[in-house]
């Protein structure tokens, strides 16, 4: 199944912005982390067509995964 996935910020370098990804079907958002070698620490939200995910949520045909690492400033 093709999922696109979109990167922000850092986790840009070395990847891509946005890219269609091909799946296992049953993959999951930590499946595609793994798959990208984005190490969990460097995440800091992940939103599934807009809404908010966790990793361990399930992804189907079509949908759309963004993937920020976390907010930094002061």
């Amino acid at each position: 199944m093709v999922v696109t996935v979109r990167l922000f910020a850092t986790l840009q370098e070395g990847r891509f912005v946005e890219a269609p990804r091909d799946y296992a079907l049953g993959a999951s958002v930590g499946t595609i982390v793994d798959d990208l070698r984005i190490p969990q620490d460097d995440i800091g939200v992940v939103f599934v067509n807009g809404r908010n995910a966790e990793l361990d949520r399930v992804v189907s045909a079509g949908d759309v995964v963004s993937i920020f690492p976390p907010i930094g400033g002061g």
